[in-house]
């Protein structure tokens, strides 16, 4: 009996780290950003701080979750004098919602070989329920996580007075990530 147990305490102890493995983000190598139309012209801009917390199973991604927070205020259309009026209170509001957030409700196995992901959008204090596809793979030790997730920017009082009127600025909002994890 003290074999079998000593045996199961072994096992358990090699096991359980590998069980207990969080992937973390790498920031060097990830990035989150979107693409809207402003005039007709695509627009690129980007967020330059944000977390990722995956807990990801290939085994059984129905188990997988996701968060990621973005920090609002390090958005960046390439121009300060931009990066300053997106912040305002009739784009991001910033000073009452630095912040966005996502987090997943499910997750499965979708066509292709992508998963598809459920979850809760916030931003601007306003939260909505998101579905979109998105492909993993493994590069060395690596998961690589890629998705676009299409929004309405006036579905988050994304452009409050004079700018909700979508001829200067298009209504449709790619939001583009390529999140990188190790072990």
């Amino acid at each position: 009996m003290k074999k079998i147990l000593l045996s199961s305490a072994v096992a358990l102890a090699i096991i359980a780290p590998a069980m207990a493995a969080v992937m973390k983000l790498d920031n060097a190598k990830s990035n989150v950003s979107i693409v809207f139309k402003q005039m007709n012209v695509p627009v690129d801009a980007k967020f330059k701080k944000f977390t990722a917390n995956i807990d990801y199973d290939a085994a059984k991604p129905e188990a997988s979750k996701a968060t990621v927070d973005i920090d609002v205020t390090s958005f960046d259309l390439g121009d300060a004098e931009y990066n300053k009026e997106v912040l305002k209170k009739e784009w991001f509001n910033a000073a009452q919602f630095s912040k966005a957030s996502f987090v997943s409700t499910s997750m499965k196995a979708g066509a292709a070989g992508k998963l598809d992901v459920v979850g809760k959008l916030s931003i601007k204090g306003k939260t909505l329920d998101v579905s979109f596809p998105l492909s993993v793979k493994k590069e060395g030790n690596n998961q690589v996580f890629d998705g676009s997730l299409p929004i309405k920017r006036l579905a988050f009082n994304i452009g409050e007075g004079e700018w909700k009127d979508t001829g200067m600025v298009a209504d449709e909002v790619q939001i583009k990530f390529h999140v990188v994890t190790t072990p």
